[in-house]
């Protein structure tokens, strides 16, 4: 099998062709990797060992983020001993969504597992996920019950976990794991940045992909420390809203800025009753009532919030309109063909 590598422009332009001779059945493992170099090698194994034995063909893509320890050599020569496992090397660090989303761009199969690079994630898992998708789903996400992690870890996460499934509407117990199973196509029309590659499962089930979750195991990390501390909490947060006005409002922006304007005005409007009454009944001096401030700044803001709505309004017009894209996603189309329709 010849060896090769692709320049850094072949790459960020290179999408596998994704076709019923080469993608069904696949299964592609995705696994971002960030200065991992111990746990590379056990992981391997234990991926292969699972893999061979479900007896499925297989790939495993290596995506390391901007190492600075050996995890890019071990993963070269894994990836020239064994001609299913690929080696991405992004040239820095730009985070797990970036690293998941260039695994993603490199897959062939037609459903893709990413999973943790650190040894916590079980590869035995993975059967399980697999039978669970067969039974209808587009997503299978794994919760990690028995979470092996300190409490500063999994406190705020169980109350991240709880806001999430308020705010989307997609009851998880666990969107922060990264073991999951997806069906490829449910993949193909969601665009990651950021650190939106967690709430994938909420983004996808707005188009209508059917999710589940399962139980999966989960282990001490071995070597190596975490690259998480409580700073991603408040990530996660900024994210949620992030993630709420896309769901919601991302084709009617007016609704959330023009709704915020309304109640701005009407706040200046009340505030501006309210002083001109209290200088005829009370004779308040105007110029010294902190009302008309309030007045002046909440009609000024209401205006601005109902301008950033039209904004808003006119380029979502836009982006539908010029890129032609649709406003509904297809699942699945049946048709018998008895015969050539008549011309018109």
């Amino acid at each position: 099998m010849a060896n090769y590598r692709r320049t850094m422009a072949e790459s960020n332009a290179f999408k596998p062709e994704k076709n019923a001779e080469n993608s069904h059945g696949v299964i592609s493992i995705i696994t971002p990797v960030y200065n991992e170099e111990e746990n590379i090698p056990e992981l391997y194994d234990n991926i292969k060992l699972v893999m061979e034995q479900l007896g499925r063909p297989w790939e495993l893509i290596f995506v390391d983020d901007g190492s600075r320890d050996q995890s890019p050599k071990l993963m070269e020569a894994i990836s020239l001993k064994d001609g299913r496992v690929k080696s991405v090397e992004l040239r820095r660090n730009f985070g797990q969504t970036a690293a998941l989303a260039a695994g993603i761009d490199h897959a062939r199969g037609s459903i893709i597992i990413p999973m943790d690079a650190d040894l916590q994630n079980d590869p035995t898992d993975i059967p399980r996920l697999l039978a669970k998708l067969e039974e209808g789903y587009d997503i299978v996400s794994g919760w990690r019950k028995s979470r092996k992690d300190s409490l500063i870890r999994t406190f705020p996460s169980f109350l991240a976990n709880k806001l999430a499934s308020w705010v989307t509407g997609v009851t998880l117990h666990d969107f922060g794991c990264t073991l999951k199973a997806y069906r490829s196509e449910v993949l193909e029309g969601i665009q990651l940045y950021g650190d939106l590659h967690r709430f994938i499962p909420a983004l996808a089930s707005s188009v209508g992909a059917r999710v589940a979750e399962i139980e999966v195991n989960h282990h001490p990390r071995k070597f190596g420390k975490s690259k998480y501390g409580i700073a991603r909490t408040f990530k996660v947060l900024i994210d949620l809203l992030t993630l709420k006005l896309l769901l919601a409002y991302n084709a009617r922006p007016m609704r959330i800025f023009g709704g915020l304007g309304f109640l701005m005005m009407s706040l200046g409007a009340m505030c501006g009753i309210a002083t001109i009454l209290m200088k005829l009944l009370l004779g308040t001096d105007m110029t010294g009532n902190p009302l008309l401030f309030m007045t002046v700044l909440a009609i000024l803001g209401g205006i601005q919030l109902t301008g950033l709505g039209f904004l808003g309004e006119i380029n979502m017009r836009t982006y539908y309109e010029t890129q032609r894209k649709p406003i509904y996603v297809v699942r699945e189309v049946f048709y018998h063909q008895s015969e050539e329709l008549p011309e018109l």
